[in-house]
């Protein structure tokens, strides 16, 4: 059998798309983006994993090209997979806190970027709110 007979004979299949979201401690607030793009709103920092790349690594350069801070990692906040948490299309995302370092400068697909005390957290897209509840729950010390 060739791999062309192979290749003609899987089947394809419609999978989610895996993301990554990130709640940043910088400065005593959350780091939050404004969307450049559709939906256009607030949001935590994140974005898709590239092909071969770690949901840790998509997680420290999305919040590079995002906010322009270098971010370490200090845990797991969820795994948020509701098929209709997007309304582009069904996506599950891996949600980190971190602690970001540096210099904060809107980049990428963010308009604007901004530090906010975590009680003053306007409403977010997709299910951000949610990480944030989840997040809350599970404090992670971001100071």
């Amino acid at each position: 059998m060739t791999t062309t007979d192979t290749e003609h004979k899987c089947k394809t299949y419609r999978n989610p798309i895996p993301t990554v979201d990130l709640v940043i401690g910088y400065n005593g607030g959350i780091v939050i983006i404004e969307r450049n793009e559709e939906p256009i709103g607030y949001a935590l920092p994140g974005g898709h994993i590239g092909y071969g790349e770690s949901a840790e690594t998509a997680a420290i350069r999305e919040a590079k090209e995002e906010t322009g801070l270098e971010v370490k990692l200090s845990g797991l906040i969820g795994v948020f997979s509701d098929p209709e948490r997007d309304k582009r299309g069904h996506r599950i995302s891996i949600a980190y806190a971190g602690r970001g370092t540096g210099v904060l400068k809107a980049g990428s697909d963010a308009k604007t970027v901004s530090v906010i005390p975590f009680g003053e957290i306007p409403p977010l897209q997709f299910d951000h709110d949610k990480i944030l509840e989840k997040f809350r729950e599970n404090y992670f010390d971001l100071k």
